[in-house]
């Protein structure tokens, strides 16, 4: 029998997980912590292939060499390679992207192509997590039942930069649209929230709803510095 592993440490692929196991015959196992993805834990499992929809850390040589590793990246490549993917569409006006299937190379989202399913950027960036984690588990049955092979990477490359927390300060933002852009972004389970701060405090934002482009309505959290 075939094993497979899914690895990612967010909550929303939680349900991605059970339905994989519970629909896919195979042996599958979770990893959700940095301390179990090492080479001699993947040796005992043997994986035919490692699935990665979500993960912030480099993948070590000796794994992606070694067994077939396939990560899901929120942007139609070339375009958008390296970090915070969906922070930088939104930033960049973007309300469709696609996510890619690729194999791990040496070169970061540099590897062949599986497969490319279109993503709505719509919602806020949990909602929008939880959407594309449905999507990744048909690209995943597609991978595994259609036997797809990865095609190298064609088009111009666009690298995109890895936002920093600091980056999620709203107080220069002028538009309002452009607010609660940065709100929605930012607003999922470990993300760090879009803020501004006065000498006393700091206020961060959640939940944000546009109204008219007029108003926004959202949660706030206050932190005495």
């Amino acid at each position: 029998m075939k094993s497979y592993i899914l690895v990612s440490d967010k909550k929303w692929h939680d349900e991605l997980f059970l339905t994989l196991k519970n629909s896919i015959p195979a042996n599958w196992e979770r990893i959700k912590s940095r301390d179990e993805f090492e080479y001699l834990n993947l040796e005992k499992i043997n994986p035919d292939k490692i699935f990665i929809p979500h993960w912030s850390h480099i993948i070590p040589k000796d794994i992606f060499e070694k067994f077939e590793c396939i990560v899901f990246h929120m942007t139609d490549l070339p375009f958008g390679r390296g970090g915070s993917p969906l922070q930088n569409l939104i930033n960049l006006g973007f309300e469709q992207t696609k996510i890619s299937a690729l194999k791990v190379s040496r070169e970061l989202d540099a590897g062949p192509i599986y497969c490319k399913n279109d993503l709505s950027l719509l919602g806020t960036a949990e909602e929008i997590f939880i959407r594309s984690s449905n999507i990744v588990g048909d690209m995943i049955r597609d991978i595994i039942y259609k036997n797809l092979e990865p095609i190298v990477q064609e088009g111009e490359v666009v690298v995109f930069k890895r936002r920093k927390p600091e980056e999620g300060d709203i107080s220069n933002l002028s538009d309002l649209s452009k607010v609660y852009d940065y709100i929605r972004m930012l607003d999922a389970a470990t993300y760090p929230s879009a803020f501004l701060e006065t000498e006393f405090f700091r206020f961060e934002f959640t939940r944000a709803s546009l109204k008219s482009n007029e108003i926004i309505l959202a949660d706030v959290r206050i932190i005495k510095k």
